[in-house]
């Protein structure tokens, strides 16, 4: 067991708890540029970290009554399938000896563009999916919020299952523009609710095709765990509009050195 992937789940978790920003957007491009572990075990091992660490919340938040269930099930119509295509596109490749890094490497960084871009945009959007005089959003609220709900799940299901990120920002963002009356911390609640199965599936997935290192998931939990916990209290002290464009930012950056 290697204590440096000990400390790192300790900083991604410190993080996490402090902003609440999925540990995917930051955990996999860590692994990957820092450590120069193979893509596709980043992906694996973290999907499987994320399942684990995010999974306590879920209770927290059915107990007080901020998930909608019914938006859960709209958006696993969607992802769940399209998790379960792209395993099956990854699983292919891998028997055909094709090399899919770069696919995945590809799908990672755009996921953190968009993840960096939702992060800066996330107020504006939320405000602009309020304006239901505007005769698109208002048709898209009346007549097609479900389909598009599932349509989100897709991108959301693939995005997650290639890359590790989107079930927490993406999946937030598409959220507050589709469900705009939602409380915030029911948009939060749903999306965990959303994120904890989608990124098990996922998970277990690479972990039937061999992409997960369990020795290295078994240190970034030691370390994540009392990260989160430490976090989530010292996150009282540093207000949003501080940490997130500092977060998009970097964020950003990353995606970027990721595509070229």
């Amino acid at each position: 067991m290697d204590f440096s992937f000990t400390i790192i789940g300790f900083v991604v978790g410190f993080v996490v708890g402090m902003t609440g920003i999925g540990g995917g957007s930051l955990m996999t491009p860590i692994l990957v540029l820092g450590f120069g572990i193979k893509p596709a075990i980043a992906v694996g091992t973290d999907l499987l970290y994320a399942a684990i660490t995010k999974s306590g919340g879920i209770f927290v938040h059915h107990k007080h009554g901020n998930i909608q269930w019914p938006i859960v099930i709209l958006l696993s119509y969607g992802s769940v399938p399209a998790s379960l295509c792209s395993l099956i596109v990854i699983k292919k490749l891998d028997t055909a000896g094709v090399n899919y890094d770069s696919l995945i490497m590809s799908t990672l960084s755009i996921a953190l563009i968009l993840t960096a871009l939702f992060l800066l945009s996330r107020n504006q959007l939320h405000k602009l999916s309020q304006k239901e005089n505007f005769d698109v959003i208002k048709v898209i609220h009346r007549k097609y919020r479900k389909p598009f709900t599932v349509f989100a799940g897709i991108i959301i299901g693939i995005l997650v299952t290639l890359s590790s990120v989107g079930a927490g920002v993406i999946g937030a963002a598409f959220l507050f523009f589709l469900y705009p009356r939602l409380k915030a911390i029911q948009i939060v609640g749903t999306d965990l609710a959303h994120a904890v199965p989608i990124t098990a599936i996922a998970g277990l997935g690479h972990a039937h095709i061999g992409t997960v290192d369990y020795i290295l998931l078994g240190s970034l939990l030691i370390g994540s765990l009392p990260g989160i916990y430490l976090g989530s209290h010292f996150g009282t002290f540093l207000p949003d509009k501080i940490m997130r464009p500092v977060l998009a930012s970097m964020l950003l950056i990353i995606g970027i050195r990721l595509a070229f």
